[in-house]
Order: structure tokens, then C-alpha cells, then sequence
């Protein structure tokens, strides 16, 4: 669990954020969320095993095609998915600070994995909602 003040931190310190399973699908959460962290200032590194344009940024196939390691890896994938991206971040040679499930996902092998390599493990929240929260935006 992280207090707010962590939460704060984690914000601050923290400024590449790769989205998994982002998609610029007007109205969908992942947009909203995804516009929300670059107006915000963010460094985002969209990845989606088919597109290729998400918000006008290269989107790249998979988290071993980044150009550069993320701070924080932002989960739009069932439970299912994020245990096994869990598995794939364990076969490279770098590890996010952050393994982030947005609202409605949740994954007690994906985050013991990521717990285990030293990761925050942060579950069924809405890094939007939380950084307006922590921020009074």
C-alpha cells in the first residue's frame, strides 16, 4: 500500500511511463488516461502489438522493443495478461520501479513476481484518478 505522500513521490521522481495495451480510441480509458499523462508532462512509450500511431507518438510491439528502460509500465490488459507480462519484464535485463494495474485489474501472481524483483506493485487504480488526487487537479 502507498500513503499519499509516497504516491506523490512516486509521481515526481518518475517521469517515463510506457502504457501496455495503450490505443487512441476516442472515449476509451486508455486515451483518456494516456492524453491526461502527456498534457501532464509525461514521457510516454506506447506499446500495442498492432498499432503503430498512438497519440501521434511511436507505439512499439512489445516492452522489448523500448528505446529506453520506463520508470513506471502501465498495465490496460485483463489479469491474465499482466501475469504474463510480469514473466516477459523477468527475461529482460532491466526492471520498471513501478508495475502499475489500472482500475479494474488486478493480479496477485503478477504483482508477487514484480514484488520479489524489488518493484512498487500497484493495483486496480487509475493513475489518472490518483495523480489528480495527490495533486488537487
Amino acid at each position: 500500500m502507498l500513503f499519499d505522500a509516497q504516491l506523490k513521490q512516486l509521481f515526481e521522481e518518475n517521469s517515463v511511463i510506457a502504457i501496455v495495451g495503450a490505443k487512441d480510441k476516442a472515449g476509451s480509458p486508455v486515451e483518456h488516461v494516456g492524453c491526461y499523462l502527456i498534457e501532464q508532462g509525461y514521457e510516454i512509450l506506447p506499446v500495442h502489438p498492432v498499432r503503430q500511431d498512438v497519440w501521434g507518438l511511436p507505439t512499439y510491439k512489445s516492452l522489448q522493443e523500448l528505446p529506453k528502460v520506463p520508470d513506471i509500465v502501465c498495465f490496460f490488459r485483463t489479469p491474465e495478461a499482466c501475469a504474463e507480462h510480469a514473466r516477459e519484464i523477468l527475461a529482460l535485463p532491466w526492471r520498471p520501479k513501478v508495475f502499475w494495474m489500472q482500475e479494474g485489474i488486478s493480479s496477485k501472481e503478477a504483482g508477487e513476481l514484480m514484488a520479489k524483483e524489488g518493484v512498487i506493485v500497484v493495483e486496480d487504480a487509475c493513475m489518472e484518478v490518483e495523480h489528480r488526487r495527490v495533486f488537487g487537479k
